[in-house]
């Protein structure tokens, strides 16, 4: 039969049987407008691997522990020299990436768009690498009141705080529990583990055979991340062609604003495990250190080596910025971060968004109304400064 009588004839019959017994077409599906998706017409391809991990326990009762997820997203045209890692923080996971709790483009495909090569991790024992509790050891988590009051209204009990402005959403509920938009950020949020010590332990592995695997890269860290930064670098100096660190966790030695503990914290310096000194240092009270009290009301006294000041020597040369927001608790200790590194011998650049006329940010940059603009000045620095 000729091929076009054919189709008349099908076509035929399906309106008969449709007319004569009721059968209807299945509509195509579609995205509900309830469900925020983003272009992907920038995205060659997308994939996931898990790098690190080894198997514990007694023989016959094995178990992968350390590994960790790593999701790539790979431009249709790689135009950077260098892959951008993306490490998330605490309670958070590599989603912090992927898109804002308001539905709009997140920092992942903005970099795809600028031609990075792009890899999200979930930290071991988080989000989508395995957690176990025998070995992984006690959980932690943020109660919704707790984030309120660190990353979403004005609440903090830090002088900044009143002025920020850039959480997203609208009406006298914004950034509270009911609030839409606060509601699908803390659905994001999951249990980590309490530990800092393990944490970095697990992560400085992980990010070292992430490296090992993928060759140089680009660091871009968050919060807790911050010190996942220094100490890959301090194992992979070779591999590391920059450091981003967006509010890394600090300030040396201390706690300061949100202590939640009585315990020594980051007693190296800029970590919580060891780091490479010169001279060497064996036992971190070796380090000798003194206060020095801030001339400015708004910002908090800082601990920093007694001169003359032991250096980071695999940190240093590896272009390194700080960036600082405007409202966020950060704002009152983050540039000691900063002059900590650079006593040490690690020269960098520490940028306070409102400087660069960015204004009301908190911690969250990445997730608030104006993240894409402070993407570009993050995509600015690295063009010019890595090489």
């Amino acid at each position: 039969m000729n091929k076009s009588i054919f189709a008349g004839t099908l076509a035929v019959l399906l309106t008969f049987f449709t007319g004569t017994f009721g059968v209807q077409a299945t509509p195509a599906a579609s995205v509900p407008s309830t469900v925020s998706v983003h272009d992907q017409r920038n995205l060659a391809s997308h994939g996931f691997f898990f790098v690190g991990g080894k198997y514990v326990g007694e023989q016959g009762k094995q178990i992968m522990r350390g590994q960790m997820y790593v999701e790539v997203l790979v431009p249709k045209k790689i135009t950077q020299p260098y892959p951008l890692v993306l490490f998330h923080g605490a309670a958070q996971t590599s989603t912090n990436w992927m898109g804002t709790p308001d539905g709009r483009k997140g920092w992942a495909d903005y970099f795809v768009e600028q031609g990075y090569l792009v890899y999200m991790v979930d930290q071991p024992a988080r989000g989508k690498s395995a957690y176990h509790p025998k070995t992984d050891g006690e959980l932690r988590n943020f109660p919704a009141s707790s984030v309120e009051k660190l990353f979403t209204t004005t609440e903090g009990k830090w002088s900044q705080a009143s002025k920020h402005t850039q959480w997203p959403g609208d009406g006298p509920n914004k950034g509270h529990i009911g609030d839409p938009v606060f509601d699908e950020f803390y659905a994001t949020q999951v249990e980590y583990i309490g530990s800092m010590v393990e944490t970095e332990k697990l992560v400085q592995e992980a990010g070292a055979a992430l490296l090992d695997k993928i060759g140089p890269a680009i660091l871009l860290t968050h919060s807790q991340a911050g010190t996942f930064g220094w100490l890959i670098a301090d194992v992979r100096p070779d591999k590391v062609k920059g450091i981003v660190a967006i509010e890394p966790s600090g300030p040396p030695f201390v706690d300061a604003v949100l202590s939640i503990s009585n315990d020594k914290v980051r007693p190296w310096g800029i970590t919580d495990i060891p780091l490479t000194y010169d001279p060497p240092v064996k036992d971190p009270a070796e380090l000798q250190i003194e206060e020095i009290k801030s001339d400015n009301p708004n910002f908090v006294s800082g601990w920093m080596q007694k001169a003359p000041a032991r250096q980071l020597p695999n940190l240093r040369g590896i272009p390194t910025v700080i960036v600082t927001a405007e409202a966020s608790y950060h704002a009152l200790y983050d540039h000691w971060t900063a002059k900590y590194l650079e006593q040490a011998g690690v020269k960098n650049t520490y940028i306070r968004l409102d400087d660069y006329g960015i204004r009301g940010n908190g911690h969250l940059v990445m997730l608030e109304k104006n993240n894409l603009e402070v993407a570009q000045l993050l995509s600015d620095w690295m063009k010019i400064n890595i090489k």
